[in-house]
């Protein structure tokens, strides 16, 4: 049985055990210096489940992707509120 289920696990794609990462972008208006970014890179880097993010500061948005089965955009907009900018989810 243990063999069986070995050989099932090796033939099963790495991808079906990995969930499959989302993306959100996130409009910071408040973002009124070029330090600014650093700040809410830094606030959403450390949301558990955050993979990655792009700030651009021009555009005054932040591009997150995350893992959706450990957090969720409102805790990312919770982070940027409480580092001190505030964001909306981009529809």
């Amino acid at each position: 049985m243990r063999n069986l289920l070995i050989a099932l696990l090796a033939l099963s794609p790495l991808t079906v055990l990995a969930a499959t990462p989302k993306i959100v972008t996130l409009e910071v208006p408040t973002m009124t210096c070029p330090v600014c970014p650093i700040t809410v890179k830094n606030a959403l880097t450390h949301v558990a489940g955050v993979n990655s993010v792009s700030v651009d500061y021009e555009g005054k948005t932040a591009t997150v992707m995350y893992d959706a089965e450990v957090t969720q955009p409102d805790a990312l907009t919770k982070a940027t509120k409480e580092a001190g900018y505030p964001s909306t989810i981009r529809k």
